[in-house]
């Protein structure tokens, strides 16, 4: 295969997975009964996935990472902006690598 269509074909593949993983969930809950302790789960899971997401980073970015997300955390529970709360992370980060950290 030439060079050009690979990420073209890796694109595509992607897409499927993603197409095939998301169908199969939807079946595959439409047959699940929503119980009280499914729907707790259920609701549990997009913060779960986020501190799976960003755990990691922090961890391996050290005093500046951690300081940064939970500036942009602080932010976001208070103000409610996603955007303000980005940017006050990111110039948290900024700062104390200005500083030397």
């Amino acid at each position: 295969m030439e060079d050009g269509y690979t990420p073209l074909v890796a694109i595509a593949g992607m897409a499927l997975v993603t197409l095939l993983l998301r169908t199969g969930g939807y079946l595959i809950m439409g047959r699940i009964p929503l119980t009280g302790r499914v729907r707790r789960g259920l609701e549990a899971l997009p913060g779960a996935i986020i501190i799976a997401t960003i755990l990691p980073v922090a961890l391996r970015g050290g005093i500046v990472a951690i300081v940064g997300l939970s500036v942009a955390a602080v932010a976001m529970a208070v103000i409610r902006k996603d955007l303000v709360a980005v940017l006050l992370g990111v110039g948290a980060a900024a700062l104390l690598r200005s500083y030397g950290f």
